[in-house]
């Protein structure tokens, strides 16, 4: 029995309806009521298990990042609620806040970016057991734990130097090492490879699923790439403008996508093989304008199967087999509507 199933009934991070808006154009824009809103997150809706690896994919700017960033409190939702181990995130505060914060962590995109350039990796990781309370005495011991659980060899011989002293797989480990140390339950990863050599991802990857597996973490993996959400993922939500276009388990949407968005993104991961030919993808060019989305379906401008009602009515995502689809194309009963091929 896989992880999910052994924790399938056990909700541990939820959203509800959840809405992220931003005003554009700044303090100077909205005093003239010229800001213009930007809905990054527009009405999701999502429950994770403790112990699920779940993937949130999608192309550049289409919330998955802010999604994250509202998962872990880094942003205030503006709408709907986000709850954690039953706990509206909007209500934290004081202890129960710093609880929080124990408890959830995000490994970042860029290493270099991530630590403080001054640091010697012992302070960096010093850092949060101290800000938790952990007695000097034992910090030393949970830095190399942290350092070997992540794989970083001889990780002794580290903590005396500066990021620049590391490679960029050797720092990212760091990183992670940095968000495991005080023990999290719940970890977002916002594309950790995304800024690494080729050669180097795949150890990286390898370490991640590896501890995510020993610890039983609760984790989500922020990607616009199938190929690596499909590796560490047993489930996959899909997102584009805001909004969640399919959700289901990694394998299915792979081997039969049903949104028509989702087809375009299994579409374009590369072919292996320099004499086949590859496919034009089945979508319109170009992304809409964030501060001006479509009516109706915000795909609907890219969709080659959109008929009068993208335009008029926001799809609800309904239930299709395995999986919840925001689409036209599905009736009530999840089946194809009548006339139309999914």
């Amino acid at each position: 029995m896989t992880t999910a199933g052994k924790h399938r009934h056990e909700v541990f991070v939820s959203a509800r309806d959840a809405q992220l808006h931003f005003r554009a154009g700044g303090a100077l824009a909205a005093m003239r009521g010229k800001s213009r809103l930007i809905k990054a997150v527009d009405g999701v809706s999502f429950d994770i298990c403790r112990g699920e690896s779940v993937g949130l994919l999608g192309e550049s700017g289409c919330g998955k990042t802010s999604m994250g960033r509202m998962l872990l409190k880094l942003e205030e939702a503006t709408g709907g609620a986000v709850t954690f181990d039953g706990a509206d995130l909007n209500t934290l505060r004081g202890e129960a806040l710093r609880a929080f914060r124990t408890r959830a962590q995000l490994i970042f995109q860029n290493p270099f970016d991530a630590v403080n350039p001054r640091f010697t990796i012992r302070a960096t990781l010093a850092e949060p057991l101290e800000n938790a309370g952990v007695p000097p005495a034992e910090r030393e011991q949970r830095i190399i734990a942290a350092l070997e659980l992540v794989r970083l060899p001889n990780p002794a011989e580290f903590l005396d130097r500066h990021p620049h002293q590391l490679s960029g797989g050797q720092l990212q480990r760091v990183v992670m090492a940095r968000a495991l140390i005080l023990q999290p339950d719940f970890v977002v990863a916002d594309e950790p490879v995304s800024m690494l050599d080729v050669s180097v991802r795949a150890g990286v990857l390898n370490v991640f699923r590896d501890v995510r597996d020993r610890l039983n973490l609760t984790a989500i993996y922020i990607s616009h790439d199938l190929a690596l959400v499909r590796y560490v993922c047993e489930r996959t939500i899909v997102m584009y403008l805001g909004r969640i276009m399919e959700d289901g388990p990694t394998e299915d949407i792979v081997r039969e996508p049903l949104h028509p968005y989702t087809r375009a993104l299994v579409a374009a991961v590369p072919v292996p093989h320099p004499d086949q030919d590859h496919a034009p993808l089945p979508i319109g060019r170009g992304a809409p304008d964030p501060l001006n989305p479509p009516s109706g379906c915000v795909f609907r401008d890219r969709c080659p199967k959109a008929h009068a009602r993208c335009a008029a009515e926001i799809p609800v995502p309904r239930q299709v087999g395995t999986r919840r689809v925001a689409c036209h194309l599905y009736d009530e009963a999840g089946a194809a509507a009548p006339g139309k091929t999914a």
